[in-house]
């Protein structure tokens, strides 16, 4: 096995989180959370498959019938043909199986020219070429969602192999590192490193304990993002994530590295959904990685955690010490060892 395989260029830039995949048997309470509180676009395909869109692609979100309750597979965009068949080129010269997804999975989620391979944690990475533009019109309580160049938002991940993960992005996407966060959360001291594939200040987030490796959450996604297109958009939607009685997660506030504010709820299936509103863009001939304090200026507040809900992460952690986590050894660089 080639784990050194050479790179010809990079292609980062040309790669956007475009879907999630999203295994659920709880289709009322998602719909309801997607339509309802969070302002999605919803599509019923069949009794087992629905989608929300954001914008005029397709699908953004497909949910598919199953036990995990969790997110399953993470698809990117990728702007050119060249730049797609680099990133093919790269896994396979690694030696990691790609797959290429039949004509029904790529329709079911409004793309063309479909890719898979393994990721970490579980999560399969997914590439494509060419979104499916849909013509009829939006029906959701949002105005819009902020999409485009910067990619539909970012996903966060726990993980306690976290420069794997790191080197994953790298070795597939050129993923850049933006910057990283100490945080101190009920007494367990945390970094969490920013990585983009474009202009987005990061399209993924892995979080670390410091000092004993564990694993606190149970979801392979500890959080997704999705961006309003207006303040009102973010504070409408918070307030419909009360009145229809969702958990909410943590408070509106206000991140110190990317100056987004926003709000988490918890899902359906059990991990957060973050709405934000107006993170800065990265000018990558300034930018420098820098290391902040905290995760917010403000704002950001625990609502509702019980002693049932530390137990369950207490649980989950001890889980975490017996399941080596699986980081694609192949795909996360040569000779890496975590800090």
């Amino acid at each position: 096995m080639n784990t050194e395989a050479p790179r010809t260029g990079s292609v980062f830039g040309a790669v956007h989180l475009g879907y999630l995949v999203i295994e659920t048997n709880r289709f009322a309470d998602w719909r309801r959370f997607g339509t309802d509180a969070i302002g999605m676009h919803h599509d019923a395909l069949s009794r087992d498959l629905m989608r929300f869109r954001l914008d005029d692609q397709e699908c953004r979100f497909l949910l598919r019938r199953g036990p995990a309750e969790d997110v399953v597979a993470t698809g990117w965009r990728i702007d050119d043909h060249a730049s797609f068949e680099q990133i093919e080129a790269r896994v396979r010269a690694h030696g990691v199986p790609v797959v290429r997804g039949s004509d029904e999975e790529a329709a079911l989620r409004g793309v063309e020219r479909l890719l898979r391979f393994p990721g970490p944690k579980g999560i399969t990475q997914e590439i494509y070429t060419t979104p499916v533009t849909s013509a009829e019109p939006l029906r959701m309580l949002a105005s819009g969602f902020v999409t485009g160049d910067s990619g539909m938002g970012h996903i966060a991940l726990t993980s306690t192999r976290p420069t794997r993960i790191r080197g994953y992005f790298d070795t597939v996407f050129d993923a850049r590192l933006t910057d990283y966060i100490d945080e101190t959360i009920s007494g367990v001291k945390l970094k969490i490193r920013f990585l983009r594939v474009n202009e987005r200040h990061h399209s993924i987030a892995v979080a670390a304990t410091r000092g004993l490796p564990i694993d606190p959450v149970r979801t392979r996604v500890q959080h997704l993002n999705i961006q309003a297109a207006t303040l009102d958009d973010l504070a409408q939607s918070y307030q419909r994530v009360h009145e229809l009685g969702f958990d909410m997660a943590l408070s509106v506030g206000r991140h110190t590295n990317d100056k987004e504010l926003s709000y988490y709820a918890r899902t359906p299936s059990g991990f957060e959904w973050e709405v934000g509103w107006n993170p800065i863009v990265i000018d990558e001939t300034t930018w420098e990685p820098a290391t902040h304090q905290g995760i917010s200026t403000w704002g950001h507040l625990p609502v509702g955690q019980t002693v049932v809900d530390r137990l369950a992460q207490f649980r989950a952690a001890a889980r975490s010490l017996a399941h080596p986590e699986d980081t694609v050894p192949a795909l996360s660089g040569p000779g890496i060892a975590d800090d």
